[in-house]
């Protein structure tokens, strides 16, 4: 060969070379990119080509599709009473995307997953449609509209409810809610409804189970009892070395306590019962800053957590003074908590001291029914010993059978039920009106059915007639009874 042709022969071979290594480039290394790159309007229209796959709830789905016209995507989004399930299920919007359950498992519902290439090569050989796979939840729908139905009277507000012996998430409610059905299109009047709610000063978008914390109050006190178990130093019937007044260490101020309860040396017990805030206060104190952080993280605290949709994490400083401490114990200072968080604080009290991780998929399906995935229970941690939950457990059902006790709304005849009130100011100076908690289990005779959160914002009521024993309690009972099939 010619030193002319070698030239055009090196040339011709490199040219080659580059369109190999920009072929591989383009579907390897920036293929996802590609895919999900937003101005990459194939991807969407092959998204919404067919019906999307379903999110069950006790064997029947609460989502659907529905065809469309004048758009080159074919079906849109349905969700069957989209204002109570939106909290699980989130949003799949032609025009504002997905989010929650909708997008973590876009895959399987719109039978894009790998995990479904066989079948989809399947349904390509024999010429059967795409189809998408199912998710179904571990929710329970009974519960889940008791939890709505309690909400919707109170404005706003948030409900969590575990199975203590798997994690497995009941009932997940948020109000004010939205129809995620109204903007599921990709209109205009879609995209102005997504602008309004988006907008709305009451944010009707937030999963307030989820995604808001809140200060919570005395049922924190909750953690702080199972700290002083745990320390070995005290008993639930025996006087604790409380005075009344008990002044914050490293100040001249003492901490108040709500209301002539009886606080001087109560006992464990008692103290729970009428919410005293120097005994667990104090107790804060005396174990430091270190021992309350390590038991409230054992119970998920400053961790975020992902059930599989991300919940905010909450907060227990690990880095303040003891009277902060103090404050921090009795819910107060900067700690804040999600509504699924102190589910799982009533959770692991009612499993015996085991905290099981909550999630809400129980399982991925194939269009076929067929199984992909499964979520198996697993343990979290151990926050308390089985002795000390029921010791805590005891303590609990005194708060809400006993005379005097703040949880008496929550009684169900011939169920045992253990709670724990908290009214949580906020607002600068406690200017605003506080939040309503309730945090309970039900036992039955066959164990521990659910553990509720439920917390209340109603900026309507009078400040006088905010109470978790009044306001969150009816509604943490009637989420009970929905689980355990039961009436009052």
């Amino acid at each position: 060969m010619n030193k002319p042709l070698r030239r055009i022969a090196i040339f011709c071979g490199l040219l080659v070379l580059a369109l190999l290594i920009r072929d591989n480039w383009l579907q390897y290394v920036q293929a996802d990119s590609l895919q999900t790159n937003e101005k990459n309007r194939r991807v969407t229209i092959e998204r919404y080509a067919q019906p999307r796959g379903d999110i069950i709830v006790d064997g029947k789905p609460i989502t659907g599709s529905k065809a469309t016209s004048g758009t080159d995507l074919k079906y849109k989004r349905t969700w069957k009473n989209g204002p109570m399930w939106s909290p699980v299920t989130g949003y799949a919007s032609q025009i504002v995307g997905a989010t929650q359950l909708e997008s973590i498992e876009d895959g399987i519902l719109t039978g894009n997953d790998d995990r479904l290439f066989f079948r989809r090569t399947l349904d390509m050989i024999t010429g059967k449609k795409k189809e998408g796979g199912n998710v179904t939840t571990t929710l329970n729908a009974a519960a889940q509209q008791a939890a709505y139905d309690g909400l919707k009277t109170r404005g706003k507000g948030a409900v969590a409810a575990i199975e203590p012996s798997t994690g497995k998430i009941l009932a997940l409610a948020s109000t004010p809610s939205y129809d995620p059905s109204v903007f599921a299109g990709n209109s205009t009047k879609d995209s102005e409804t997504f602008g309004k709610l988006d907008k709305d000063k009451d944010k009707p978008l937030l999963n307030r189970a989820l995604r808001e914390t809140y200060p919570p109050g005395s049922t924190f006190k909750l953690v702080t009892a199972a700290a002083a178990l745990e320390s070995g130093n005290y008993d639930p019937d025996k006087a604790t070395d409380t005075p009344l007044p008990w002044t914050m260490p490293g100040t001249t101020q003492p901490l108040k306590n709500e209301g002539n309860i009886p606080c001087k040396n109560a006992t464990l017990r008692v103290a729970l019962k009428v919410s005293c805030n120097t005994v667990f206060g104090k107790i804060g104190a005396d174990l430091g800053t270190d021992k309350m952080a390590e038991e409230a993280e054992k119970f998920g605290f400053n961790e975020q957590q992902f059930v599989p949709v991300r919940s905010n994490a909450s907060n227990f400083d690990t880095k303040m003074n003891l009277s902060s401490t103090a404050l921090s114990s009795i819910g107060q200072y900067n700690t804040a908590a999600t509504p699924l968080q102190m589910a799982m604080v009533a959770s692991a009290i009612a499993n015996d001291g085991k905290l099981m991780e909550p999630y809400m998929v129980d399982e991925l399906q194939a269009p076929n029914l067929d199984t992909i995935e499964k979520t198996e229970p697993k343990e979290m941690s151990r926050p308390l010993s089985e002795e000390n939950a029921q010791k805590l457990q005891s303590m609990m059902e005194t708060v809400v059978n006993d005379p005097g006790g703040t949880g008496g709304n929550a009684k169900i005849p011939n169920v045992t039920v253990g709670g724990k009130t908290g009214t949580a100011q906020h607002g600068v100076d406690n200017s605003e009106n506080p939040y309503a908690w309730f945090v309970s289990y039900a036992k039955t005779d066959s164990g521990f059915p659910v553990a509720v959160a439920v917390v209340v914002e109603d900026s309507a009521a009078s400040r006088q007639d905010i109470s978790g024993g009044g306001l969150a309690a009816p509604i943490a009972k009637s989420v009970m009874e929905a689980v355990i099939g039961k009436k009052g």
